[in-house]
């Protein structure tokens, strides 16, 4: 059954949701195959396959042939997008008009933003304009040049800040909430006090959901996330099949 913003909701308290991230049509195949309810198509393709040291650099355009490929593969997981840095922030018309492209040229069923309480405003302009959002709150790796890669929930300051942030987009109309390398004592409260499901990624088992990029997943990037426990090492099973394909070439060109 194809997965809804609605049916991914419902499932809040019931059991756990399983949100992968994928980039083209290949790794949206296998995601879609092995029952995820969720495909990410994450702005984290610049650091795994476009080769950027962030995902600062990633482009509406990236965002869209990416989208694009994914939502070819036509998996019965909800496939949300990424909006790329700075736009949730530049002005609504702007917004609004990545949302509407997205959608409508790269077959997205959804959309993720990062940021909190100054986001919701926007958030609830776009669920009122029919576009789903899933927030993102903790660490937001679009903001790595301002605040760097950090733990959040450490304070109890922080974790006030957290939580406000999770429930304004919540009460703005946000299906899910990603969080993003909290505390997970926050998480727990989180998933606790906040009415849609929460995603953790680094965050502790405690939230209503996780997610991981799937390259980290599989073992196919160098220097994964701590938090990112490989299931495989398919990197070195590629690397070693290269290698004696390479070996039989130059063996019977040697003829």
């Amino acid at each position: 059954m194809k997965a809804t913003t609605r049916s991914l909701r419902a499932l809040k308290g019931r059991r756990p949701l399983v949100c992968l991230t994928a980039y083209d049509a290949v790794t949206a195949r296998l995601a879609d195959a092995a029952g995820v309810d969720l495909i990410l198509v994450g702005d984290s393709l610049g650091n795994v396959v476009l080769g950027h040291p962030s995902t600062v650099p990633v482009t509406l355009d990236d965002m869209l042939r990416a989208t694009a490929a994914v939502a070819r593969a036509k998996p019965q997981a909800l496939v949300v997008a990424d909006i790329p840095f700075a736009l949730a922030h530049d002005t609504f018309p702007t917004l609004l008009r990545a949302c509407r492209r997205l959608l409508q040229e790269s077959g997205a069923e959804a959309v993720k933003v990062e940021g909190g309480a100054t986001l919701a405003p926007a958030v609830a302009r776009l669920v009122d304009a029919g576009i789903p959002v899933m927030g993102h709150v903790g660490l937001l790796p679009q903001r790595v040049h301002a605040a760097g890669y950090r733990r959040r929930g450490v304070t109890e300051a922080d974790r006030e800040a957290v939580l406000a942030d999770a429930r304004a987009l919540a009460e703005a109309g946000a299906f899910a909430i990603v969080a993003e390398c909290v505390e997970p004592a926050l998480a727990r409260r989180l998933s606790r006090e906040v009415p849609v499901p929460v995603v953790g990624i680094g965050s502790g088992k405690a939230c209503d959901g996780q997610i991981l990029v799937f390259h980290d997943l599989l073992g196919l990037t160098e220097n994964p996330p701590s938090f990112a426990r490989r299931e495989a090492r398919l990197g070195d099973l590629a690397v070693a099949a290269i290698r004696r394909w390479a070996g039989k070439v130059r063996k019977e060109a040697a003829r």
